[in-house]
C-alpha cells in the first residue's frame, strides 16, 4: 500500500505565499529610520552652511519623509511578492505611527495642526505604496 503525503506535490507558480516576519518588519523600519537620520544630518549641515529658509527646510523634511517611505515600501515589496502596494502602505503607516509616537513622547503631545498631521500621514503611506509597487 502506497502512502501519500499531502504536501508531497510541488506547488505551482503563484501558490507559494511568502511570509514576512516581525524581525523583517523591524529591519525595514530600522533601515527607514537610518536613512531618515542620515538625510536629516545632511539637511542640518546644509542649514548651517547655507542659511536655508524655513520653507526650504520644510520641503527638505517632506522629501525625507517621502524617500524613507519609498524605501520601506520598496524593501517590503521585495520580500512580499504579492500585494506589494498594501505592504508598502503598511510600512509607510508604521513609519508615520512611530514618528507620531516620538512626537507625542518628546513634545508631550501633538504639536501640529490637523491638516499637517493628515498631510504627513498621506505622504508616508502613499510613498510607501509607490515604493511597494516599484519593487
Amino acid at each position: 500500500m502506497e502512502k501519500k503525503l499531502w504536501n508531497a506535490q510541488p506547488k505551482g507558480k503563484g501558490e507559494h505565499k511568502p511570509s514576512i516576519s516581525i524581525l523583517s518588519i523591524l529591519k525595514i523600519l530600522l533601515a527607514m529610520y537610518m536613512v531618515t537620520g542620515i538625510l536629516l544630518l545632511i539637511l542640518s549641515a546644509m542649514l548651517y552652511r547655507m542659511q536655508l529658509s524655513e520653507s526650504v527646510v520644510s520641503i527638505g523634511i517632506v522629501l525625507i519623509y517621502v524617500l524613507s517611505g519609498f524605501l520601506g515600501g520598496f524593501l517590503s515589496g521585495k520580500i512580499m511578492k504579492q500585494k506589494r502596494f498594501l505592504w508598502g502602505m503598511a510600512m509607510g503607516a508604521c513609519y508615520f505611527l512611530i514618528l507620531m509616537a516620538g512626537s507625542i513622547i518628546f513634545q508631550h503631545g501633538i504639536n501640529m495642526e490637523i491638516s499637517r498631521f493628515v498631510t504627513t500621514l498621506v505622504l508616508c503611506t502613499a510613498s510607501g505604496m509607490i515604493g511597494g509597487m516599484a519593487s
